[in-house]
């Protein structure tokens, strides 16, 4: 099977014009709306970019086009997607700067639609999907070996509790999602991945800690928004450079057993109208 890798790009990357090459920006027409992206190529791979939060970053976490934006990715024939989203460290180990290879979170928004299945006639029934493991395992391994094969550190799984946004947490929060063994503090995973998910896309995401979010003693507890865009800037290159290396590895792999076996795992999480009513 030939992969396509949709590249959903967060806070500082996706502007990055030195990521991809034959770059042809388009706009997709989804049941959701029409979503903007950019078509190109990656070390021989074709990839599309889609910028999550828009060009000008003016889409705050709660408004992002989450549907469209993973429906363009499927209407494009995409069969992975590897995103990359700033997040708050809840752990002393977990310095900003670093890189967590995410394996699962804890949803914490309150006003966001997390299924296509939504009683509309786009897709009947509703859809009781596993959530776990919540990415997929072999894309994720393929991320980090990559990046051990170019020698950059990572933190090779973690948790993220989802916020609602755009506001940070409190500092009771924070301490409470210490609490709850969570690793990292983010606005956007959630419904991001459901979503990759139900159309059959395999999803893995690249976390950057751009700051210690607001738990730690003796220190005056603010994040600065300043602050981490300076951080995501001078460690961006990191997160770029995994993204080149893990896409030639990704196309050497034959993925077409593991997108059956999701798109059958969809197919069966789905109740259709009527089916146990006889």
């Amino acid at each position: 099977m030939k992969i396509k890798v949709g590249i959903i790009g967060g806070t500082g990357l996706d502007n990055n014009k030195e990521l991809i090459e034959n770059r042809t920006e388009k706009v997709v027409d989804t049941p959701y709306g029409s979503v903007p992206v950019i078509e190109g190529i990656i070390s021989g791979v074709n990839c599309v970019l889609l910028a999550r939060h828009g060009k000008s970053h003016n889409v705050m976490p709660s408004n992002v086009n989450y549907r469209g934006n993973i429906s363009a990715l499927k209407i494009l024939e995409c069969t992975h997607v590897i995103a990359t989203t700033a997040t708050g460290s809840l752990k002393q180990e977990i310095a900003p700067g670093s890189i967590v290879i995410l394996n699962d979170a804890i949803d914490r928004t309150k006003q966001r639609v997390s299924t296509f299945y939504d009683g509309s006639d786009l897709c009947p029934g509703v859809c009781h999907l596993p959530m776990s493991p919540l990415m997929d395992e072999k894309t994720r391994q393929v991320i980090i070996d990559t990046a051990s094969e170019l020698g950059i550190e990572v933190f090779k799984e973690g948790t993220a509790v989802c916020i609602e946004g755009p506001r940070f947490s409190t500092k009771a929060e924070s301490n409470l999602y210490r609490s709850w063994g969570c690793d990292l503090v983010n606005m956007t995973i959630i419904p991001e991945v459901v979503l990759a998910k139900e159309k059959g896309l395999l999803y893995a995401s690249i976390a950057m800690a751009t700051d210690y979010d607001c738990w730690r003693e003796n220190t005056d507890g603010r994040v600065c928004v300043e602050e981490v865009m300076a951080t995501f800037k001078k460690n961006v290159e990191k997160v770029t450079k995994i993204i080149i290396g893990v896409i030639p590895n990704l196309a050497k792999i034959d993925w077409t057993e593991t997108i059956q076996d999701l798109n059958s795992l969809v197919v069966g999480s789905v109740m259709l109208p009527d089916q146990y009513s006889k």
